[in-house]
């Protein structure tokens, strides 16, 4: 009979309701490589996945045949063509629209407020995508629309995450650069009549998967009706996007 492991696998300790197990444990070889790494070995694949080594080379068999990895010369592994295949065919067919609309509905439906999704352009921000809060007091920006760089929380956090340059375009002094730093530690901002003093946003940073910034999740409200309680709804919307943004 095979060994029980000891620890349980991080395929096993995340599993798809009402999937197979074997196939769990395959892609958590897949999902092993991570930002940097060209090739794994045997050793690191068990390590980072909590499988037997004897469970691993059985999962890259099947892998490997499907072209999904590929054994190198000298034992180690690389991430195979098929991967490539893949992900021209997502490309083709990704839109970011219909990945980030949903998210903003969801972060609209949770909170009551607008949501908006902004990314750097030149010197400024461009609200790419927005969703409409219910209340017939809201602030009144629209898809489209090019706001300053370095004002309201979108702009802050563009600038925060964008690198110096960023922080050069929204004219940052030294309270400013200190308050980047601050904004960097803590993951995201919230300001109170930051743009306009009617107007006050909660946002957080999107990250493509190779860790450089593609843009902002802003929720944003008339001042009156601001509350720190909707930060998780922010986070969650943001890190929800992470990573499946080109």
């Amino acid at each position: 009979m095979p060994r029980k492991a000891q620890t349980e696998s991080l395929a096993d300790a995340d599993a798809a309701p009402g999937g197979a197990a074997a196939v769990d444990r395959a892609l958590s070889l897949l999902a092993a490589f991570r930002p940097g790494d060209r090739t794994l070995s045997l050793a690191v694949l068990a390590e980072r996945t909590l499988l037997y080594k004897s469970t691993v080379l059985r999962m890259l068999a099947s892998l490997e045949h499907a072209r999904l990895v590929q054994k190198l010369e000298d034992g180690r592994y690389s991430l195979g063509p098929e991967v490539a295949r893949l992900y021209s065919l997502y490309s083709a067919s990704f839109s970011l629209e219909h990945v980030v609309m949903p998210a903003l509905r969801e972060l609209v439906a949770a909170t009551g407020e607008s949501a908006a999704y902004h990314v750097p352009q030149g010197t400024a921000r461009l609200c790419l995508y927005r969703v409409d809060s219910p209340h017939p007091v809201r602030d009144h920006i629209s898809a489209g629309d090019l706001l300053p760089a370095g004002r309201g929380s979108g702009g802050r956090v563009l600038a925060a995450f964008g690198g110096p340059a960023a922080e050069a375009s929204a004219g940052a002094d030294a309270a400013a650069r200190e308050l980047y730093e601050r904004i960097r530690t803590q993951g995201y901002y919230a300001s109170v009549g930051d743009r306009l003093p009617e107007v006050s946003g909660i946002s957080a940073p999107v990250f493509r998967a190779n860790g450089a910034l593609a843009g902002a999740v802003t929720l944003t409200m008339p001042t009156g009706r601001y509350t720190e309680a909707h930060i998780p709804d922010v986070l969650r919307a943001a890190q929800s996007l992470s990573g499946c943004v080109g």
